[in-house]
């Protein structure tokens, strides 16, 4: 593994819908996660970025584990390690992101 990469990740994670602001809270508490949409029936998207692999399978396995979280799903990951001087990491990931949402 490059010590100069990013890796980006989504998850849908489902929870019960009445608990929804509760998770939400708890899962933007973690570092490098973003919630990106969310439906009523309790279905939220989580961009998580992070320089570490690891950190990933570690919080999803966290998310799975919280209170009224049904399910955890990981639908992407990619890892970026071609950067450019001019445009920071985190401008391109996002755009790549949004275009892919």
């Amino acid at each position: 593994m490059s010590l100069n990469e990013v890796h980006i990740s989504s998850l849908v994670v489902h929870a019960v819908p009445q608990h929804l602001n509760a998770i939400k809270r708890q899962i933007e508490a973690f570092d490098g996660a973003e919630i990106y949409g969310e439906s009523e029936a309790g279905k939220l998207v989580v961009v998580i970025e992070t320089r570490n692999q690891g950190y990933i399978t570690d919080t999803i396995d966290a998310i799975n584990q919280l209170e009224h979280v049904l399910s955890t799903a990981l639908v992407f990951h990619q890892i970026e390690s071609d950067f450019d001087d001019e445009v920071s990491t985190a401008e391109k990931s996002d755009s790549k992101l949004k275009d892919e949402l």
